[in-house]
């Protein structure tokens, strides 16, 4: 299979980007190193596994790059009825008037790595391939930008001319050996807008994030107690943060592609149900702690009877952000 077959497979899959790049190391490496020396990796240890591709797949020739958007069309699909779950604490007739945020890449009808998984498969089965999707020991957007897809911004992240930030990566190390693509060049500028959005001042400077006070690691990633100090900065933010990706510029040429889930922004916090949804990676004892922090950070007094039974839950993580909650609450 040659590179023009490739993409055309790629795009019939319904990638909305694809780049073609070599099996040698990343760049980087040194940044990386030091980032890892720094402990800005926090409890991620994975991240100190991350490999060169070709200790992954010793045959790589080639990795091809892909990209999905998930840009939210305007209106998000009203939430079934039957999908709002029997709720984790308040029963049945209670109503919390508080409302609170998910991450854009979370607020889709199916988790991505189910829905980028399928894709990738088939692609990798046609160039007898090895594929990851945010879950492997690759440094994606190093090789993401080397493949042409777009450039690592200010806040770590990929952008996209066409896609703005709004997009899922994926790849798939192949034996085949495909012309490279040229490398992405940047397009930040002077801009800093990313910088001076972060809630919690995570982007210590360009293209350096310390994630232990980045709030998609507190909300996601971090296993026990939300440091005191950084809770209320946290605010209504139940899973991840989109602070510094929403203010990006190139976000103008982004196009819907998803129609989202209405349920974060209508559901009662403690009435979701996230099976089959990136929130259900946290389980019942890390929402809980995450619900807890958003509810004391909105002062309101209805959910004292909720934060109350989580104060009597088993969990004492659980227990602990729940006291914090309901003293908060009862200062304001």
């Amino acid at each position: 299979m040659n590179a023009a077959a490739v993409r055309q497979l790629a795009r019939a899959l319904g990638f909305d980007l694809v780049g073609i790049t070599t099996a040698d190391p990343p760049p980087h490496a040194a940044e990386y190193r030091q980032w890892l020396a720094d402990g800005f990796h926090g409890e991620m240890r994975y991240m100190t596994r991350r490999r060169d591709p070709q200790e992954i797949l010793p045959a790589a020739k080639s990795i091809i790059v892909v990209g999905l958007n998930y840009t939210p069309a305007p209106h998000p699909v009203p939430l079934p009825q039957g999908e709002r779950g029997s709720g984790l604490l308040s029963p049945p007739g209670e109503r919390i008037k508080v409302r609170g945020r998910v991450a854009r890449y979370a607020a889709g009808p199916r988790d991505y790595h189910d829905v980028m998984g399928a894709k990738l498969a088939a692609l990798a089965q046609r160039v007898n391939g090895k594929w990851y999707v945010d879950t492997g020991p690759i440094r994606e957007r190093d090789l993401a930008q080397r493949a042409g897809l777009g450039w690592i911004g200010k806040h770590t992240n990929l952008i996209s001319r066409q896609l703005g930030n709004w997009f899922f990566l994926g790849e798939v190390l192949t034996p085949l050996e495909l012309p490279a693509d040229p490398p992405a060049r940047e397009h930040c500028g002077t801009c800093t807008r990313c910088l001076r959005a972060c809630p919690t001042g995570a982007l210590v400077a360009p293209y350096r994030l310390d994630a232990r006070r980045c709030i998609s690691y507190l909300t996601i990633e971090l296993k026990g107690s939300i440091p005191v100090d950084l809770r209320p900065k946290i605010g209504d933010r139940v899973f991840g943060c989109d602070d510094c990706l929403a203010v990006c510029p190139w976000n103008r040429f982004a196009k819907p592609a998803i129609r989202a889930r209405a349920w974060p922004a209508v559901t009662d916090l403690f009435s979701w149900d996230v099976r089959g949804t990136p929130l259900e990676r946290l389980g019942r004892e890390r929402l809980l702690r995450n619900l807890c922090v958003v509810l004391g950070n909105t002062g309101d007094r209805s959910a004292l009877p909720a934060l109350e039974r989580a104060s009597r839950e088993e969990s004492p993580l659980v227990r602990e952000h729940a006291q914090w909650a309901i003293e908060r609450i009862r200062q304001c």
